[in-house]
């Protein structure tokens, strides 16, 4: 089955404001990061915590982000990095952007 993103392709986790049960944690919106790999379809949480999922899913990715790219004070060892799997509805390929609230 294709995938819209592949292993080792650079992404941006998108900027924008979501209220409610979101699983894509404030600090690394807008950041970019590399897929680290494809994971399975998922029913789509923030929807399904609402009850209003209606049998749809998502596919889920691992991203993996530089802790520099996250905390411009990071002084610790240059190659850490933060691993965390984001749906891919929250992803664009690196250098796209959205027009806000998008």
């Amino acid at each position: 089955m294709s995938t819209r993103f592949v292993t080792n392709q650079r992404v941006r986790i998108a900027d924008r404001d979501a209220p409610g049960h979101v699983r894509t944690p404030v600090y690394v919106r807008g950041k970019e990061g590399t897929i680290e790999r494809v994971l399975p379809r998922f029913l789509n949480p923030e929807r399904e915590a609402y009850g209003v999922n209606e049998g749809t899913d998502v596919r889920l990715y691992r991203v993996r982000v530089e802790q520099s790219a996250l905390w411009p004070d990071y002084d610790g060892p240059a190659d850490d990095v933060l691993e965390l799997e984001i749906y891919e509805h929250w992803l664009e390929p690196a250098g796209h952007s959205h027009p806000e609230g998008a």
